[in-house]
């Protein structure tokens, strides 16, 4: 999601999702242009400055809470991880061969084992990477598993059976079972990320470095003292740990809930050398405040709200490039089955095809999202830039089956009034288990502030949802992932009924786009706490086989069972950036690769 909480979160890691939009910012900044320099580009820059929320947490593990899509650029930008991906279909594995810290796996055993080779890089202190900084990361991970947002039970690590470190190049993974390799190789090792075990394998800030993360316990000390050091981020640009990276980029000033800045790692050994000095990430409070200093020309790239497209030909008169952003994701409404009240009636099909049936997904996405939205139908996306849904989604907008299903099953619909359940019982005429004689239709949805297509998005939806006698309420939050969090049903904290984070997507995924993070049974970005075992059976299927086939029953399932409620899906964004700005390329799997940008001479 970006927050998008997907991401890593952002990359798969979501939420949630929440994967929010690039530009929405927690402090308004004022905006000034860009330093100027008597040598650089045709403008005489030496800098770009991007429109981008404050990140919140720097240490390349992802922590729950923090999973927000700005968090995974900012570490990723300091932090290589050992592989990235492009979905081109140019490369095995979809293993992008020049980006990777290593080569793509040698796999034998019969599919089990996995041989990785590291290439010749180094740290910014020019300390050699090597696969003791891979083992560090992993004993990391494997003794705090608990407290790393990617992890799901029976997951990485959970299912390597053996970890070998065979010399300073070279090491091997060894799985419980055999997996199907392009999902292992990219929803499981796109999570490494190798870690400066010379710099930080320590407790506290004046200690030596060892080995204690070689056990346990010593690797939950090493573990808890980069996670408080973390969660201090005015001091993340004076703090000696963040200063040996393996990224292209060194942060040279952060503002807590403002401005940062990134200067060129000179000492970067990677071959996608950065070619401008430094990136300003600059955040604000709205899509409007972005868009009234972007009109200003006073940021060189950010985006374009759904609702200001028509001033596409302004923009590109002051000399800006109007380009969509295709993300590989999906948006959902999620609903909290756990909630005492509310969790019976989603726990209803039938209510939930109803609802589906009032979310006029082309309509919306034509007129609210101004035709930069597609239908989302189910779990699966259709390949990046195709706006297609595969075969058409399911349940099609249908306001008059929607309330034939509501009367077939107990409800005594009570257009533009409130509607209750009349027959009570679990019979196939009645209102099902749970809900007793009375209950009216009445929810509420916990949505993200500063988006007006999502305010006007909702409004949609409430006024078609009233004409069957459903009361819905809008509440709007600055982080609806955050107050709307997986829980039982005894906690204070499953009041919500539900909640979406999705206003530039909910969930955009790794290179993989399999369900075991979103949609199983207590998977770790399920909020909702959706649970089917023949959707767990069909999600472990895509895990094991190489069949396409798996994929598609998969989905074919889920976009009927409706563990969510489908929502226009929008590109990750509309992006303007300077026309002079060159090599800016929109990653479907939304990374910001700033080292790739250039003025043009």
């Amino acid at each position: 999601m970006r927050s998008r909480f997907h991401w890593r979160a952002l990359r798969g890691t979501a939420v949630t999702a929440g994967a929010i939009a690039i530009g929405l910012g927690l402090a308004a900044c004022g905006g000034t242009s860009s330093p100027k320099s008597a040598q650089g580009g045709s403008q005489g820059k030496d800098s770009v400055t991007v429109a981008l929320r404050t990140p919140n947490w720097i240490l390349p593990i992802s922590a729950p809470g923090f999973t927000q899509g700005e968090n995974a650029i900012f570490s990723g930008a300091q932090y290589r991880h050992l592989y990235e991906y492009q979905l081109d279909g140019s490369a095995k594995y979809n293993i992008d061969p020049a980006r990777s810290m290593a080569d793509p796996p040698e796999v034998s055993d019969g599919g089990k084992t996995l041989t990785i080779t590291l290439k010749d890089n180094t740290w910014s202190d020019g300390k050699p990477i090597t696969t003791r900084d891979v083992q560090f990361w992993y004993d990391l991970v494997s003794a705090n598993k608990d407290k790393w947002a990617s992890y799901r039970a029976g997951g990485f690590p959970d299912n390597i059976a053996d970890f070998t470190v065979k010399d300073e190049k070279t090491f091997s993974l060894t799985t419980t079972k055999v997996y199907n390799t392009a999902w292992f190789v990219g929803n499981q090792l796109n999570r490494i990320v190798p870690l400066p075990q010379h710099a930080w394998d320590k407790d506290s800030a004046t200690a030596s470095v060892s080995d204690l993360s070689s056990t346990a316990a010593g690797a939950g000390k090493v573990f808890d003292f980069l996670t408080a050091a973390s969660k201090d981020p005015k001091t993340y640009a004076t703090n000696e740990l963040w200063k040996v990276n393996s990224g292209a980029w060194k942060l040279e000033k952060y503002v807590p809930n403002g401005e940062v800045v990134f200067a060129a790692q000179q000492n970067y050994s990677g071959g996608d050398k950065p070619k401008v000095p430094t990136v300003v990430l600059r955040p604000f409070t709205s899509d409007d405040a972005q868009f009234n200093v972007l009109r200003a020309g006073e940021i060189d790239y950010g985006y374009v709200p759904a609702g200001n497209l028509s001033q596409q030909k302004y923009l590109e008169s002051k000399g800006y490039t109007i380009s969509p952003w295709y993300g590989w994701s999906i948006t959902y409404l999620q609903l909290n089955y756990n909630n005492p009240k509310s969790g019976p009636l989603f726990k209803q099909l039938y209510l939930r095809q109803a609802m589906q049936m009032l979310i006029d997904q082309p309509t919306i996405s034509k007129v609210v999202w101004s035709g930069t939205a597609a239908p989302t139908c189910g779990p699966v996306p259709p390949k990046p830039g195709t706006g297609e849904a595969g075969d058409g989604c399911a349940y099609s907008f249908d306001p008059a089956k929607a309330k034939e299903l509501l009367e077939s099953h107990g409800w005594k619909v009570a257009p533009d009034g409130e509607t209750t359940c009349e027959k009570p019982g679990t019979g196939a005429d009645q209102c099902g288990e749970g809900i007793a004689a009375g209950t009216p239709l009445r929810l509420t949805v916990t949505s993200q502030t500063g988006f007006a297509a999502t305010t006007k998005m909702f409004a949609e939806i409430k006024s078609q949802m009233a004409k069957v006698g459903m009361q819905l309420t809008i509440k709007e939050v600055p982080d609806s992932v955050a107050v709307t969090p997986a829980c039982k049903p005894s906690e204070a904290s499953c009041s919500w009924d539900m909640s979406f984070f999705g206003s530039q997507g909910s969930w955009y995924y790794p290179a993989f786009a399999s369900g075991e993070r979103l949609f199983a049974t207590d998977a770790p970005v399920n909020l909702g706490s959706y649970s089917n075992p023949e959707a767990d059976k069909l999600i472990e299927a895509t895990q094991f086989s190489g069949d396409e086939s798996t994929l598609k029953a998969y989905n074919d399932f889920l976009a009927k069972d409706l563990p969510v409620l489908w929502m226009p899906n929008p590109v990750y964004q509309i992006s303007a950036y300077r026309s002079d700005l060159q090599g800016v390329a929109q990653d479907p799997l939304n990374n910001m690769f700033f080292q790739d940008w250039s003025w043009k001479n």
